[in-house]
């Protein structure tokens, strides 16, 4: 019967694509893990490593060059034990935390939430934040987008702009959690439905700023 089957042909026109493939796809993941923040994206501005308000600018010509659609950060299971008041500030006043995650060892925070966006600036790339679940609390992560994205006169917006940001940021994509079935919680599913409907009502579109959710 093989022998006897009509032959068919396959023409494939690569010059009349009717899809685009979504360029997100191709998004990247910071995380604090091994030299992937310290040492590796930031240096500080007094490194001899060349940098731009902290990081390295090799790095960001690499990442330009493949041209770096969206970031993730701060993880990864390192973000549900990430506090975000802790990144904000003067980085000589920041206090240390332990990194529990990856390797017990204690970071000094100066690589924060406007270290990140500048890294975002510098890349041309939509931010993606992770927020933290598993040992933060529903009043923290609110806090967190109001400082980010809250474009008017409120206790977070103040305290931004105290830090050196007037206008708010951009935030596109937002993380309510990490892993939580596992090192973001160890949650069962019908738990950790609950607590992201809970925390995700907070998860507050400001100052004509849309957030995407994502689980």
């Amino acid at each position: 019967m093989a022998q006897n089957a009509d032959k068919a042909t396959l023409t494939i026109a690569a010059d009349q694509g009717k899809f685009t493939i979504n360029r997100n796809i191709y998004g990247h993941f910071a995380e604090h893990l091994g030299h992937c923040i310290y040492g590796g994206l930031w240096v500080g501005e007094d490194s001899p490593i060349p940098n731009t308000r902290g990081i390295r600018n090799d790095v960001v010509a690499a990442l330009k060059a493949i041209r770096v659609p969206v970031v993730r950060w701060p993880g990864g299971c390192f973000a549900d034990e990430y506090h975000w008041m802790d990144g904000i500030g003067p980085r000589e006043k920041r206090p240390t935390m332990i990194n529990t995650h990856w390797g017990g060892v204690t970071e000094n925070n100066h690589f924060g939430t406007h270290e990140f966006f500048e890294l975002c600036e510098q890349l041309g790339c939509e931010p993606y934040i992770t927020g933290n679940v598993g040992s933060g609390s529903v009043e923290e992560m609110a806090d967190w987008i109001e400082y980010m994205t809250f474009d008017g006169v409120s206790p977070m917006a103040e305290l931004r702009k105290k830090n050196g940001r007037e206008k708010p940021w951009k935030l596109t994509y937002f993380a309510v959690g990490n892993e939580n079935w596992g090192c973001g919680g160890n949650m069962r599913p019908e738990f950790y439905a609950d607590q992201y409907r809970r925390f995700a009502t907070y998860v507050r579109n400001y100052s004509g700023n849309r957030i995407f959710k994502i689980a």
